[in-house]
């Protein structure tokens, strides 16, 4: 990844704030027709700032059912989630969707961006939503794009890039407003080894800077021997290995 190796030495301006997520005894089952689907039984771990976790497990084990739960895209059946001193199930939703937003940054295997709008823009999404400074918020996507080397494409279409690029966006966005959480769900998943090794290295680097809490769900046993932590999910239990 070439031009972001010309702007390595860029130091973004703040780090999150120290925090602490702990899930506890937390369950998701899923009603289908009389019948009831257990996906997750009573999982149960804390990870603190600084620390990346990975998630592996066949497919249909849940690791993107887990990944909603501590996202708050979803609600478990039981037990509970805390980031920090918050407990965000317990907030309305108006109040819960912020909190999702400037504390939650969220990568996918899909990159979601918006094809009619420019990179920066892109970027900048996250922060409409709630009144970020226009200004800080500008120049920090500027600085971002520009730690994930594509400072010279800021005003380029997604179609207009490759793959990498589209998913470097993604990973700029997802720290637009420096959460203290950030998801991601086969990060790597559609690109190519060479492309998926400097997206990963990005990732982790960007990851220490900014002392966010990291968490990644893969199939990739590359990429989750990279995590501080493994936890791989097995009928629905989780088992650190």
């Amino acid at each position: 990844m070439t031009h972001n190796q010309s702007v390595g030495k860029i130091v973004m301006t703040q780090k999150t704030n120290s925090t602490h997520l702990k899930v506890s005894q937390v369950a998701k089952n899923f009603e289908s027709g009389a019948r009831r689907v257990e996906v997750l039984r009573e999982l149960s771990f804390e990870i603190s700032s600084g620390q990346s976790l990975a998630i592996i497990g066949p497919s249909g084990s849940g690791k993107s059912t887990l990944l909603h739960l501590l996202g708050t895209l979803d609600k478990p059946s039981s037990g509970a989630i805390a980031l920090g001193e918050t407990n965000p199930l317990t907030l309305p939703e108006p109040e819960l969707a912020k909190f999702r937003n400037q504390t939650i940054g969220f990568i996918f295997q899909e990159h979601h961006l918006l094809p009619q709008y420019s990179v920066v823009e892109n970027v900048l999404i996250p922060t409409l939503a709630f009144g970020k400074s226009a200004g800080n918020a500008q120049t920090r996507a500027r600085e971002l794009l520009q730690r994930v080397g594509l400072a010279h494409r800021l005003e380029h279409f997604p179609a207009e890039l490759s793959g990498g690029e589209r998913q470097r966006v993604a990973v700029a966005r997802a720290l637009i407003n420096q959460p203290r959480l950030l998801l991601c769900d086969e990060p790597t998943g559609n690109l190519d080894r060479n492309t998926a090794l400097a997206v990963a290295a990005l990732l982790f680097e960007l990851h220490k800077e900014q002392n966010n809490i990291l968490i990644i769900v893969t199939h990739s046993a590359e990429l989750a021997a990279r995590c501080d932590r493994r936890f791989e999910l097995r009928e629905g239990a989780c088992v650190e290995v």
